[in-house]
């Protein structure tokens, strides 16, 4: 909420500013009415000496106008983002509670069969995978946007961690691990884990939710001469059109109307991913696949900081 508070408390001092400005333009404009006749006297040097200053006030009141309507329009359009994100938590976390419900109630009415009973488990566990999945998003939204810092950098190996995020999501969308095909090469960054973390389970949750009917995701690493890393994450769904491309990474967005999407989400996984691509000092890219369809997102990130010695810490 930090930079929204920031925004406000901006719009709060221009609408000030413009006030105040308005209030000495109209008290300097009756001034100029008034000794307007000034202009044909010896005084008229006083007409020509005000005549621009009321000049470059109305310049700053327009400029201010615009400048507030920007601001304005921006305030909207969050507006309607976190409409947006309210419609998808509240569906997101009113499906998983039904769905729970009603294995309760149908557990406690009636009797069921072993296999019956392991069923319901299996769906209200997956219920509740779901339901921790949508708190710990939240969650890293918002630490990122206090900019607050869980751990210490350490060496992680980018490729390993990429297997593990890609063994999760296969197993939380209950598809087969081979829905994800890597090629990973060795790679150590030196950066916060968590970080990592958030950036490729996001990415490549994303990759297994939009992908086709017949989910083909692909994940490559490569190292780069300065030591950082290039990772690219590619699905084989419907694209992204490049003019949505920058908007898919602000905070609740999420393509096509709220209350007719198939696919469940917050519309902050994509904000999460570029918050800490940009805090780690890298970059993302979005791009379409070649000659096939589907997107391709492609992430640059260095090599971090190398550690201290154990030996100059002691000294420390």
């Amino acid at each position: 909420m930090i930079p929204m508070r920031r925004s406000l408390r901006f719009a709060i001092i221009l609408a000030i500013f413009m006030i105040v400005l308005l209030a000495v333009l109209s008290v300097g404009w009756v001034l100029l009415t008034v000794f307007g006749a000034w202009a044909n006297a010896p005084n008229a040097s006083f007409y020509w000496t005000i005549l621009p200053v009321g000049t470059t006030f109305i310049g700053l009141l327009l400029l201010g106008v615009v400048l507030y309507l920007v601001l304005s329009i921006k305030s909207i359009n969050l507006n309607r983002r976190q409409s947006n994100f309210i419609d998808s938590v509240t569906h997101e976390l009113k499906s998983p509670i039904a769905s729970m419900k009603l294995c309760l109630q149908t557990l406690k009415r009636r009797q069921v069969s072993r296999q019956e009973q392991v069923d319901f488990h299996r769906f209200m566990l997956e219920d509740l995978e779901r339901l921790d999945h949508l708190i710990n998003q939240m969650l890293d939204a918002g630490r990122l946007e206090t900019g607050r810092v869980d751990g210490d950098t350490v060496d992680v190996d980018v490729g390993e961690l990429l297997h593990e995020c890609s063994d999760t999501v296969c197993l939380s969308y209950r598809v087969p691990a081979a829905t994800v095909r890597l090629d990973v090469a060795p790679c150590i960054v030196r950066a916060r884990r968590l970080d990592l973390e958030m950036i490729f389970r996001n990415l490549i949750d994303n990759a297994v939710k939009y992908a086709g009917a017949e989910p083909e995701v692909q994940v490559t690493l490569r190292t780069v001469p300065d030591g950082g890393t290039v990772t690219q994450i590619s699905d084989n769904g419907r694209g992204i059109p490049p003019k949505l491309r920058r908007k898919i990474f602000s905070r609740f967005v999420r393509l096509g109307l709220e209350l007719q999407r198939e696919k469940p989400g917050t519309g902050l996984g994509l904000y999460i991913v570029r918050t800490a691509v940009r805090r780690l000092g890298g970059r993302i890219k979005v791009r379409d696949r070649q000659h096939r369809s589907g997107t391709v997102f492609e992430v640059h990130l260095p090599p971090g900081e190398p550690a201290r010695s154990q030996n100059n810490n002691e000294k420390q």
